[in-house]
């Protein structure tokens, strides 16, 4: 008893140091206040830089239209919709009306009120064609007067309404459950009508927006020609000051700027960024990659010959071809990413079976005897290594399938590939515009779609893709979606590769950095401050 009672003395008297220990630590860390200041320099993941700052332009970079501009609302970093420019929102019981009160007192950096005329007209020009935005999609069959609109037979869309200066509603053609997700993406983001008629596209050499920092000055070289952007602090953000006095973004800085701390964050080039006390951060996986093939086609309009595809592609191979050090590739089996609320990875992740795979082709009616016709491989514009790679992989990965021949062709316009009309492959890459099932699965799969470059038209996927449109039941919207998927499994209309993620590395002293749930692209520069 008395060795029992000593331990627990023992024991007590070690929590309480360790307590006071804790205790002690906790009150250091919250002495450390972020402080306000510094230049945050960063290196884009491209090596060119785009000087085009309309976010209703796919050309444009999404992380210089998250700094500038506001949109009505956001996600959080757990996908939850948050209030941005607009305070709260109401949505009707029939789910086809959305009202939206805008923050009062919110300027644009050149000093006017935002009002709800700006957030008419900056949705508008999505769905103008002077614009020539590819968003317009996105609203054109959904929003009551958007297709009159569109077609020029209404001089403006008869769902998009101003209330009065503070109150915007957006009226649905039906109810769309996604609207809330669609209305935080980067391209609906919120613009001064008065600047922008007056200037037309001279208002984006120096634009005018409500974000946490202000368009100062183009980075240019020595020859002056533009090569990044700075940004300056706004002061008077409705969300708060933000920290840096300013940012810089451009493709020109290298990694031996990186390594003598000229700059503050960058791609990760070089394993020497791995082997030292740099911070590394790694986004989700909401950007997968597809091998997608000529349903409408003989003979991959044959699904056993699709799926005997499948069988015969090794996924690891592919991803280790296309391996580099700033975007890490995980092999995917699902059509869906299993980082969505509501779906899980794969259970069977081994889908390489190369017997399997001949033996469907056989069934289909191909062997050795009779050969398989060649196939197009289309790659879109400009040519890179990785893409050289990739194709280099499944090309003999093919070759070993029945002997299956391969040949490029590179593409500047999918309408090429629709106009194309011998059996192809396609190599299709995603990047999920908002966390929601339906975002990855219609522009793909849908019969209609613009970007469905597959010539996939299935009438189940279809039905079952607008019963998930007006479905206000969680669970059974995403049970919709699982039902999607496993159509999609046996129909293969496309094979899913990998999913690639991207990596940064930043400076030890680069305090604040929350990793946005769609990605490092949204990266908000406003809560980063430098512990200099």
């Amino acid at each position: 008893m008395k060795k029992l009672n000593f331990l627990i003395k023992t024991l007590l008297f070690v929590f309480i140091i360790f307590s006071f220990l804790y205790s002690d630590f906790n009150k250091r860390e919250n002495r450390v206040k972020p402080r306000y200041g510094g230049v945050f320099r960063i290196k884009s993941f491209t090596n060119e830089f785009r000087p085009e700052l309309d976010p209703a332009s796919p050309e444009s970079f999404i992380f210089i239209s998250e700094q500038i501009y506001d949109g009505l609302i956001r996600l959080d970093k757990n996908f939850n919709i948050i209030p941005s420019l607009a305070e709260y929102w109401e949505i009707s019981s029939d789910g086809k009306r959305y009202r939206f009160h805008l923050r009062k007192g919110v300027k644009f950096h050149k000093g006017r009120e935002l009002s709800a005329e700006d957030v008419k007209f900056s949705l508008e020009r999505l769905l103008d064609r002077k614009t020539d935005s590819p968003y317009f999609h996105f609203f054109f069959n959904r929003v009551v007067g958007a297709k009159d609109f569109r077609e020029g037979k209404a001089n403006d869309v008869e769902g998009f309404r101003a209330l009065d200066k503070y109150t915007f509603e957006i009226q649905w053609t039906r109810p769309f459950i996604s609207a809330l997700y669609l209305m935080s993406m980067p391209f609906c983001k919120i613009l001064p009508q008065d600047l922008v008629q007056d200037r037309g596209k001279k208002f984006f050499l120096n634009p005018s927006g409500t974000g946490p920092f202000m368009f100062r000055y183009w980075i240019r070289t020595t020859k002056l020609e533009i090569a990044g952007v700075r940004l300056e602090r706004n002061d008077e953000y409705f969300g708060g000051k933000p920290y840096l006095e300013a940012v810089e973004f451009c493709p020109l800085y290298t990694l031996n700027h990186f390594l003598n701390r000229e700059i503050d964050s960058i791609p990760v080039l070089s394993e020497k960024l791995l082997e030292s006390n740099y911070q590394i951060f790694q986004d989700g996986s909401l950007h997968h990659v597809f091998l997608g093939m000529s349903c409408h086609i003989t003979p991959l309009d044959n699904p056993l010959v699709r799926r005997a595809i499948s069988y015969g592609i090794d996924k690891r191979k592919v991803s280790r071809a296309a391996y580099d050090l700033k975007t890490l590739k995980q092999v995917v089996s699902s059509y869906i990413p299993s980082r969505l609320p509501g779906f899980f990875p794969s259970e069977d992740e081994k889908t390489y079976d190369l017997k399997k795979a001949e033996e469907l082709l056989q069934k289909a009616g191909f062997s050795s005897e009779k050969e398989f016709p060649s196939l197009t491989f289309f790659l879109d514009l400009p040519k890179t290594e990785l893409k050289t790679k990739v194709y280099r992989e499944l090309r003999k990965q093919f070759e070993t399938l029945l002997g299956i021949k391969l040949k490029v062709n590179y593409y500047k316009s999918p309408k090429e590939i629709r106009q194309f009309k011998k059996p192809y492959l396609v190599l299709v890459g995603i990047l999920m515009n908002f966390p929601d099932p339906e975002d990855i699965i219609r522009p793909l799969f849908f019969s209609k779609s613009i970007f469905n470059l597959f010539g996939y038209d299935n009438p189940a996927i279809d039905n079952l893709l607008l019963k998930a449109e007006v479905e206000r039941s969680w669970t059974k919207r995403i049970n919709l979606f699982h039902q999607i998927e496993e159509t999609l499994f046996s129909d293969v209309p496309a094979v899913p590769l990998f999913s690639k993620q991207n990596m940064v590395a930043m400076q030890p002293y680069v305090r604040g950095v929350e990793i946005p749930p769609l990605g490092l692209y949204y990266l908000e520069a406003k809560k980063i401050w430098l512990d200099k």
